[in-house]
């Protein structure tokens, strides 16, 4: 979907951030530099919560007095709903804040053009393997504190199950709660899995703890050294044939999804 420039808008990407990981922003600027040279805003800008500039810096960031904010998240849950409505003083759709208009649309993940991105992810890291041999896993983290963050991974799931991508079996598995990735291999049937991690950036569970759970490495260990865990495929593992790709929010298309969420808050909201 492609949108009309929008010259005296300002577009804001939303991300977690870490203190932990240098590197779990990068994406998030990846995609505003895409964007920004694509010329459709007077301004493309981050911020986050975990790492500087903050949200409540966001204020300072902006000149423009309409403001698009896209939570780079890969679902709806408690920082979407809750964290950054509160920190940029959000109360709906379109929100006056000191002076200037803040549009809130949907966060990336649960956008339907996910779908051609895992599924390019998923071709990519096992380019040579018949799909009706291979069960792919959409891996996520899995939490109690909100149904919605394990929803757009099982939705991904109903999608790609339902299309004619023609994979013998596609499932959802999470590192903290049932099913788990960590037994990928009682899950599949099939002599092939392909497993991609719906996050972000490739932060400490990609990187680090999902590995250790593949049976993949051994032990945890630092982010940096695990890069090469994606450049070793396939891994020979408990009989199968595993692939394992980078997170899906390291696909430079996914600047694609966050303008397809302005576009689609423009349909429903301001098309009126």
């Amino acid at each position: 979907m492609s949108i009309a420039a929008k010259p005296n808008s300002a577009l804001l990407i939303v991300g977690h951030g870490s203190t932990e990981n240098p590197d779990s922003s990068t994406p998030y600027f990846e995609h505003a530099d895409e964007i920004r040279q694509r010329g459709l805003f007077a301004e493309v800008h981050c911020c986050f919560w975990k790492e500087e500039p903050s949200m409540r810096e966001a204020f300072y960031l902006i000149d423009a007095d309409d403001v698009y904010v896209v939570p780079d998240f890969i679902s709806e849950g408690y920082f979407t709903q809750d964290v950054i409505p509160r920190e940029l003083q959000l109360t709906g759709a379109t929100t006056v804040v000191r002076g200037k208009s803040f549009h809130y649309c949907l966060p990336v993940g649960v956008h339907r053009s996910m779908t051609d991105l895992i599924l390019k992810r998923a071709r990519e890291v096992a380019p040579d393997i018949a799909p009706s041999e291979t069960t792919l896993i959409i891996t996520g983290h899995g939490t109690g504190l909100n149904q919605n963050s394990t929803k757009a991974i099982r939705d991904q799931v109903d999608l790609i199950a339902a299309s004619n991508a023609g994979y013998a079996a596609v499932l959802d598995a999470y590192m903290e709660e049932q099913p788990f990735i960590a037994e990928w291999d009682q899950l599949s049937q099939t002599p092939n899995v392909v497993v991609v991690p719906f996050f972000i950036s490739d932060g400490l569970h990609s990187f680090q703890d999902i590995p250790v759970m593949l049976g993949i490495e051994s032990e945890v260990g630092a982010a940096a050294s695990q890069r090469e865990v994606f450049r070793h495929n396939p891994h020979h593992l408990r009989g199968k044939m595993l692939y394992y790709s980078s997170a899906i929010g390291t696909e430079r298309l996914l600047a694609d999804v966050i303008l397809d969420q302005v576009a689609d808050f423009d349909n429903l909201h301001l098309s009126l």
